[in-house]
């Protein structure tokens, strides 16, 4: 009984953080540049789980190939993943939009998953997968529309490959390793290639309002270490179709947040799309082993 508890619990509260986000983003964005929003972002993620690695003698990798296989899913699914949704964002591409973009990643994730990792995608769970995307489309559907260029479209379908590879590539190369050690292989390479690029193309200003220090440790504390460790659990615990499943209840997620903190309306479609998304996760589960 607990252990079904912890199964259905664990991953709804991925989703409650990993939807937090996109709200993240909307509050500190206007106050820097996005890559070095990010790599702010990275670097306090690195002292703090190095601290945590250290004082509670977390193991780390420990053969060179290792380091290099959670650098890779590191810079795939945070550095392509997050840096494509934050510079989308800050071009003006909506984060409902955004959100429709990356929500193709669980189709995306099956048909990958299903020739590169032989995993087998049941007929329900391609139902339950295709009920989701309309869902998440009815849920964002009022957003499209808004003037945006092809840049930031571009930079929304970069992070959508990023998430899915990253998923496929954890799964196959480093689905087990401490979460605490972990994170900083992931995050270091991450660090260093966000902040190669910011200094190539931004000013790298900041403007230190309460707004950016509140988002910053949000995303920080809340995102890369709170949600980034569930993730890791789920990837270590399910197939990659599965665990991607759960990115659809992420925009209904958003939009709800969106509507109590910013006062953005919910219309009826939403609502009805919302629980299409949550049926396409309940079919796309996998089935129970006996």
């Amino acid at each position: 009984m607990t252990t079904n508890r912890t199964t259905t619990l664990l991953p709804l509260g991925f989703v409650l953080l990993w939807s937090t986000g996109f709200i993240g983003a909307r509050l500190g964005l206007p106050h820097a540049p996005p890559l070095t929003f990010l790599l702010l972002r990275y670097l306090a993620v690195v002292l703090l789980m190095t601290l945590l690695a250290l004082a509670t003698g977390a193991p780390w990798p420990r053969t060179g190939r290792q380091w290099l296989h959670l650098g890779i899913a590191g810079l795939l699914i945070h550095g392509v993943y997050l840096g494509g949704v934050f510079i989308a964002i800050s071009r003006g591409l909506p984060a409902g939009v955004t959100s429709l973009v990356v929500g193709l990643q669980p189709l995306l994730t099956a048909v990958t998953a299903g020739l590169l990792l032989k995993e087998r995608v049941s007929r329900n769970q391609w139902l339950g997968l295709l009920l989701g995307f309309v869902g998440v489309a009815m849920v964002v559907a009022g957003k499209i529309g808004t003037g945006f260029g092809l840049p930031a479209l571009l930079a929304a379908l970069a992070a959508l490959l990023g998430i899915t590879l990253g998923l496929i590539y954890q799964k196959s190369f480093c689905a087990s390793f401490d979460w605490r050690s972990g994170a900083v292989a992931q995050f270091i390479p991450t660090a260093l290639l966000t902040g190669l690029l910011a200094w190539a193309t931004e000013d790298m200003r900041v403007d230190w309002q309460g707004e950016f220090i509140f988002a910053l440790g949000w995303l920080t504390l809340v995102l890369s270490l709170g949600a980034i460790s569930l993730l890791n659990w789920l990837v270590r615990r399910g197939s990659a179709v599965n665990t991607a499943s759960w990115f659809y209840l992420v925009p209904p997620f958003t939009a709800v947040f969106a509507w109590l903190l910013f006062g953005e309306t919910l219309s009826g479609q939403a609502l009805l799309g919302m629980g299409l998304a949550v049926l396409g996760v309940y079919l796309a589960r996998p089935p129970a082993k006996a």
